[in-house]
């Protein structure tokens, strides 16, 4: 943990430390930058990022046997250590002052710290339904992304709650592996587009339960052998409940970025994404890029989260040599 309070001005302050965020930090590090890489909370995020709750990572490059998430992260977080980051911990930012160079993030315990240019790598985070049994099987059968964890499924019976092309695609998706996978949604009106909804529409292995809310998720097992049995619903016309069998649960109800901290300060989406120029991570503030979830609501995988965070780490190196700002 960091012991500054009001640090000299840096090169580069990195606001987040998951996958976007420790590889600006290891590329910027690399390049002398000597970044400081505030690990945070983040406004409700989570300390190295949506990983931190993945039990277990088997698509990213170079772990054929696969690797929890919060082992993936603290690798990733030592080697950003390794090169010369300085990683600040136990604090969030809850402002920033970007009018005037150098920037400064105001933290919650009262530090600050300056900088030429700021990489912002805050992630996103899920939306989850917030009924009983959800958060408790988490990882044991309850997910958020189909493309992470629709390996753990194949062959299985499996649902998705949401009514939008992110529940649709997490449908298609799924229906490539698994046995079945019901589409569970409040109403038989849908926010999808017309085309993802066809598609859903008419592939065999898709089912639909309409006009129904679920309101708890069920258990087998105790322990580490526990694991989703079913969901209980409730009809949402005639008021009845019943148990729906399922081997997982897939949330597709959308995300949320962690960009609060920003409004009014960046441009940003109606949907609180960061808009970044087409083809680089750069913002509408000179010196100030973003990476990541933050900025991605199309791919949200941390392989994309970690090329973004190299492209900011190399744009802003680039940025502050061509703007004679280097502070060695």
């Amino acid at each position: 943990m960091s012991s500054v309070r009001n640090s000299p001005v840096r090169n580069v302050v990195i606001i987040g430390s998951g996958p976007a965020g420790l590889t600006a930090a290891v590329y910027a590090a690399r390049a002398n930058l000597k970044p400081i890489c505030i690990e945070g909370m983040i406004t409700g995020g989570i300390a190295g990022g949506q990983l931190m709750i993945t039990s277990t990572v088997e698509n990213y490059p170079g772990f054929p046997e696969g690797i929890t998430g919060p082992d993936l992260m603290a690798k990733w977080k030592a080697q950003a250590e390794r090169f010369g980051t300085e990683i600040v911990s136990g604090t969030d930012v809850v402002r920033v002052d970007f009018t005037k160079r150098p920037f400064t993030a105001f933290c919650d315990d009262d530090r600050s710290f300056q900088s030429n240019a700021v990489i912002i790598s805050t992630g996103a985070k899920a939306k989850w339904l917030h009924v009983p049994g959800e958060k408790e099987l988490e990882s044991k059968g309850v997910s958020a992304c189909a493309t992470c964890d629709g390996y753990f499924f194949r062959n299985q019976d499996v649902c998705v709650v949401g009514g939008g092309d992110t529940a649709m695609e997490e449908a298609l998706y799924l229906a490539g592996l698994c046995k079945s996978v019901t589409i569970v949604h409040r109403r038989k009106e849908f926010r999808s587009s017309r085309i993802m909804l066809e598609r859903a529409q008419k592939h065999p292995k898709i089912k639909w339960m309409l006009d129904v809310a679920v309101v708890e998720v069920l258990a087998t097992g105790t322990g580490h052998q526990e694991t989703i049995s079913g969901l209980r619903v409730k009809n949402l016309l005639n008021g009845e409940t019943l148990v729906h069998p399922t081997q997982g649960l897939f949330i597709a109800i959308g995300h949320e970025p962690n960009t609060q901290l920003f409004k009014g300060v960046l441009d940003m989406e109606e949907t609180g994404y960061l808009k970044t120029v087409a083809g680089t991570t750069r913002t509408n503030i000179d010196g100030v890029f973003a990476s990541g979830d933050a900025q991605d609501h199309v791919y949200r995988q941390a392989v994309t989260a970690a090329g973004t965070g190299c492209m900011a780490a190399i744009e802003a190196e680039r940025w502050l040599a061509a703007n004679d700002l280097l502070v060695h």
